[in-house]
């Protein structure tokens, strides 16, 4: 019988590498995986869905859900989680020295409805006490001009969203101080070019967001996996088989980490991250499935409604494929 042929977009990671070079079999299913940058695959899956499966953004997955007819349904696979706290930019003459200094200010966001942002605004409002509503959002390109939502968004008249720009680009404005922060999942090159004009908020974030988990046990989920609907709706078991197919690439990452003979990642102290990581998170710090993600979900969930986004509160259950929630047991 023969496979069914997918293409899936999905960026090069070591967790999912054993997905790109074919060392790890799906079943029934013939993958051709297009190794794409996030930003290209979030926008080519989002505006005209030429992939029968791709990775995507939490929080654009979640709008796509409130169409008429949602276009894509998720596994319990997530490739990028990432702690934020490292990714709020300040300008340096700003005056914002810790977050209730960001209330009143203004602050750019590539995308309002970009993860990354909303989980920032929303660790600042539970952790720090700093309003969603108590800023001014400009959205619009970091590094290129002329970017706009991939989403339309309508969002409630006490969020306060603008444009920049079309010649203008948040990377710029924050070096001049036009804006006084930048919510990000890209560093700024004007933070990186040492003009000492753009820092963070948080400059030991390693010791913040270690804290933060040891206080909430969240490592925030950046990423699902999604499946175009009409795919999945002609071949509901295609959820589980890429599950499985995930399951087996990531653990054999793990693995790989854990090699001392030679080290297969190019940091030297990879040993000592490893066990570290392990210390605090457990050996499996980087959970895929449904049930040990559950409170990570609603915690998200809940940011992404009291943002403005969703237009009603979503269960975690709501955004995953039943077949990809549970398996057999012996």
């Amino acid at each position: 019988m023969a496979r069914l042929p997918l293409t899936m977009a999905c960026w090069n990671y070591d967790r999912t590498r054993a997905l790109l070079d074919g060392r790890v079999p799906i079943d029934g299913i013939d993958l051709n995986y297009l190794n794409l940058p996030v930003e290209e695959t979030f926008f080519r899956m989002l505006r005209h869905r030429e992939f029968e499966v791709a990775e995507l953004s939490l929080s654009s997955y979640t709008l796509s859900l409130f169409r008429e007819s949602p276009p894509f349904i998720a596994i319990p696979v997530f490739p990028s989680r990432f702690f934020r706290h490292s990714c709020i930019y300040v300008h340096a003459g700003s005056g914002i020295r810790e977050p209730k200094d960001l209330i009143g200010k203004r602050i750019g966001n590539p995308e309002y409805q970009m993860t990354a942002p909303v989980w920032i605004r929303g660790i600042l409002s539970d952790e720090y006490g700093v309003p969603v509503t108590g800023a001014t959002y400009l959205s619009g390109g970091e590094e290129e001009p002329g970017r706009h939502e991939k989403i339309a968004l309508s969002l409630p008249p006490e969020f306060r969203l603008e444009s920049i720009s079309a010649t203008r680009t948040l990377s710029q404005m924050i070096e001049t101080g036009e804006i006084d922060a930048l919510y990000t999942a890209r560093a700024p090159s004007t933070f990186r070019n040492s003009s000492g004009k753009v820092r963070r908020l948080f400059e030991d974030y390693p010791t913040v967001e270690r804290a933060y988990y040891k206080k909430t046990g969240i490592f925030p989920i950046m990423h699902v996996v999604a499946i175009r609907r009409d795919v999945y709706d002609k071949n509901p078991w295609v959820a589980q088989s890429l599950y499985k197919a995930f399951v087996i690439a990531q653990r054999e990452a793990y693995e790989d980490l854990r090699i001392t003979a030679a080290l297969k990642c190019m940091l030297p102290w990879l040993t000592h991250h490893v066990e570290e990581a392990e210390d605090l998170m457990g050996r499996d710090y980087w959970p895929y499935g449904y049930e040990r993600n559950i409170e990570v979900l609603k915690t998200f969930l809940r940011y992404h409604h009291e943002q403005g986004l969703s237009k009603r509160l979503l269960t975690p259950q709501e955004l995953f494929a039943p077949e990809s929630m549970e398996s057999f047991k012996i």
